[in-house]
């Protein structure tokens, strides 16, 4: 029988406690082959916040947990009998395995999570910032533009009764 993904639904702030359920439960009962992976898809989120520079793992998707398995009676039995699992994602009580294209997303955005954590910025066009360093510090201005990839905010701040437009660290900003 081929293996499939399925999803399973669980108590959000569970996931990691289910996972490690699940792979206790497995390997006590020697069905690793046919239960090989069980993953909580994360990402890893830099932000800054109270001007300390913090890293951490945030879940993709809050009370899910993906598994990969052969769907048969005693592995289904198995997984849905596992203490903080609510069901598996499906119509009608059945379960329903994940499109390829969905399981090969989710994969490559695991993989792609061990590469360069993603910068976390708190502000959206029109927010009111106040700059907290540099020439321009203790201007009061407006985010014109987020580039998370860059990690800067354009600002807009008035110089001589002009609108200027200034680029700066998301770290330089602080909202108002």
């Amino acid at each position: 029988m081929a293996k499939q993904w399925f999803v399973l639904r669980v108590a959000s702030g569970q996931e990691d406690r289910v996972r490690r359920g699940l792979e206790a439960r497995v390997k006590a009962k020697g069905i690793e082959e046919r239960v090989p992976r069980i993953l909580v898809p994360t990402e890893t989120v830099t932000e800054i916040k109270g001007g300390r520079k913090r890293t951490m793992k945030r879940k993709i998707y809050p009370g899910y947990v993906i598994v990969e398995m052969e769907m048969d009676e005693p592995t289904w039995f198995l997984i849905r009998e596992t203490p903080g699992v609510g069901d598996f994602i499906g119509a009608h009580g059945k379960p329903e395995p994940m499109a390829q294209e969905e399981v090969e997303k989710l994969i490559g955005q695991v993989e792609k999570e061990t590469e360069k954590p993603k910068i976390k910025i708190g502000y959206q066009k029109g927010d009111a910032v106040k700059i907290k360093e540099g020439p321009f510090e203790n201007y009061d201005g407006v985010v014109d533009e987020v580039d998370t990839k860059k990690g800067t905010v354009r600002v807009i701040i008035t110089v001589f009764n002009r609108p200027t437009s200034v680029e700066l660290g998301y770290w330089q900003v602080e909202g108002i």
